[in-house]
């Protein structure tokens, strides 16, 4: 089974590319320089509170703004195991799988609390709030999207797809 779990940061609605990641840092691809930055203008402090494994839970609109493939590279190098929000602007949901960040929508995102421990079980679509005991269901995410996942995004996919061909 695909189960992620971690700590809960909570963030709100319409939290967009530039406060993932902002434009000034952009000076580079470093997945590690990017991710000293995350979430730094919405959050100061975030990056030294968050630890790797940790999750974060918004609200509508997740990922608006800019196209940029900085913020989930960021995200996911800052050590975020998975984003859950309510939605998420389309150009970020197909960002975040190319990079290979897991993101879960959530009608029911706003009753998770920072600080909770949540499991997600991707096969079966299940979000468990362990503080609470409560599951949220949710569509779990199409199987071609989790090979992605599992692969570290859409570049490790097609080398090991090319590779697959080759050894055929």
């Amino acid at each position: 089974m695909n189960i992620i779990t971690g700590k809960v940061w909570k963030f709100g609605d319409n939290i967009d590319t530039d406060l993932i990641i902002a434009a000034r840092y952009l000076n580079t691809s470093d997945p590690h320089k990017l991710a000293e930055h995350v979430m730094e203008d919405a959050d100061p402090d975030f990056v030294k509170k968050l630890q790797p494994g940790d999750i974060i839970v918004a609200g509508e609109n997740f990922g608006c703004g800019s196209s940029r493939e900085h913020a989930p590279i960021a995200l996911k190098a800052a050590g975020v195991a998975a984003v859950v929000a309510k939605s998420f602007a389309r150009i970020f949901y197909r960002n975040a799988f190319n990079m290979g960040l897991p993101i879960f929508e959530l009608k029911e995102s706003d009753k998770i609390n920072e600080g909770d421990l949540i499991s997600i079980d991707m096969d079966n679509g299940i979000i468990k709030d362990i503080n609470k005991d409560i599951e949220y269901k949710f569509s779990p995410i199409p199987e071609f999207m989790q090979e992605l996942l599992a692969c570290g995004g859409l570049i490790n996919y097609a080398k090991a797809e090319m590779l697959k061909k080759s050894q055929m």
